[in-house]
């Protein structure tokens, strides 16, 4: 199911997200129609509270990334089976001039 994503300004986008557990409620399905959302949406990546859920989630498909000939053929390869969903995400390290490089646990 495609969800409604919510616009800028909203409370949700502010709040601490919520640490879940593997057995949050509809987990497998609230994943399976972020991804759908998120393709929908021409994205590569979608976290919860852009379509209104205060937790913990985001979800990450690199793969229209792989075709792109201005990048070698190694980071082609590395981006274009690069599909993940990270839940309670913790960022261990920021790495660049700008932070905008970073580790995630």
């Amino acid at each position: 199911m495609i969800l409604p994503i919510v616009g800028y300004g909203d409370p949700v986008l502010r709040k601490i997200g919520e640490t879940i557990t593997p057995d949050y409620p509809n987990l497998k399905e609230i994943i399976a129609d972020m991804y759908e959302t998120m393709y929908n949406a021409y994205g590569v990546g979608l976290a919860a509270p852009q379509v209104g859920l205060s937790i913990r989630l985001f979800v990450i498909d690199t793969s229209p990334f792989g075709e792109d000939t201005d990048l070698s053929n190694e980071e082609q390869s590395q981006l274009k089976n690069f599909k993940r969903t990270f839940i309670n995400a913790k960022m261990i390290k920021k790495m660049g001039k700008s932070g905008a490089l970073m580790k995630v646990a």
